[in-house]
């Protein structure tokens, strides 16, 4: 992200941070998260996960108490739940990055390594305007996945280890694919029958096929879209390991897209987070409707063609995969 589009962030005088301790394994504890941002003056709630508790609704009554901003400091699932609130509400939103892998953290420029540097934005930061996904009524900062995609993120291991999850089923999975029959639908494009979708809130910079990737901003009004089908292992292994994939669709659009499916509901992959939602699913985008406190001075954007760490053990592992099917490309 880009300062071009930013102004001072000021003028919060009940900030509220709605704190998960479970997240990234205990990150917000590790660097006091909820000590220092009473320091800056803020409001904690503290997620008990003793207690059933639904984080919109505590949002919401954070708002009703006076909250002027909203903030939470947890996954890109959390996140998203918060910032549909503070959206509504009109309110700004600020991100603290204590999950385990923070997309929309690293699209916003800010510090992975030291979540807490986040809160600097109360004290000396910026507002940037930034667009937000929605998937019928869930609101989602990053992406919303269906078919193969959706089948990772409801595996069990994938929230311990997205990447090697994706390697050890995806390959098979998009070539014996047996969930809901798609068809996707934007614009003058109709996709019949793709194993993988994958919708996200602004384009990925690089054809992923993954979702690993970042965007270069997130504020074009576009949803990105990415579908995909399958022959065999081998082929999509192939395509992986050299960062494409066989039948891929991919393109940026403002219009909204429509997955359609005979099942009355699907699993979704929202934000990392295993979901179900009904069909026919509509997904939109709502431009610059998200107003996001970040630091003035954060570490910014990668350079362009910067791939994440998991991507080289992407690779390898898809190379494994060919191999393991007596077909490997050079």
């Amino acid at each position: 992200m880009t300062e071009k589009a930013s102004q001072p962030a000021t003028g919060a005088r009940r900030p509220c941070l709605i704190v998960n301790p479970r997240s990234g394994g205990g990150k917000a504890g590790r660097f006091r998260i909820a000590e220092r941002a009473r320091a800056f003056g803020a409001q904690v709630l503290l997620i008990d996960h003793s207690l059933t508790q639904d984080l919109a609704t505590v949002a919401r009554r954070a708002v009703d108490d006076g909250a002027d901003l909203l903030g939470v400091a947890g996954g890109d699932g959390t996140q998203a739940l918060v910032a549909e609130v503070a959206a509504a509400s009109g309110l700004p939103f600020m991100v603290i990055p204590a999950g385990t892998h923070n997309h929309f953290a690293m699209d916003l420029g800010l510090d992975r390594e030291d979540p807490s540097a986040a809160l600097e934005a109360l004290r000396d930061g910026v507002e940037l305007r930034v667009d937000l996904g929605y998937a019928g009524e869930r609101a989602f900062v990053n992406n919303v996945s269906f078919g193969a995609y959706a089948a990772l993120v409801q595996d069990p291991a994938y929230r311990e280890d997205k990447i090697g999850t994706m390697v050890r089923i995806l390959p098979e999975f998009l070539a014996r694919h047996q969930g809901p029959e798609l068809v996707v639908r934007t614009g003058l494009l109709t996709v019949d029958r793709p194993d993988a979708v994958l919708v996200s809130n602004n384009p990925y910079q690089i054809d992923d096929p993954a979702g690993l990737d970042r965007r270069a901003q997130l504020d074009s009004g576009l949803l990105g879209v990415l579908t995909a089908r399958a022959e065999t292992p081998a082929e999509t292994a192939a395509r992986l390991r050299s960062g494409q994939m066989h039948g891929l669709t991919r393109l940026a659009t403002p219009d909204d897209v429509v997955i359609h499916a005979d099942p009355p509901v699907v699993p979704v992959g929202l934000d990392g987070e295993a979901v179900t939602l009904r069909t026919p699913v509509r997904c939109r985008i709502s431009p610059r409707t998200l107003r996001v406190w970040v630091p003035r001075h954060r570490p910014g954007v990668a350079p362009t063609g910067w791939r994440p760490p998991g991507w080289a053990v992407v690779q390898r592992a898809a190379s494994l995969v060919e191999r393991s099917h007596g077909r490997h490309t050079d």
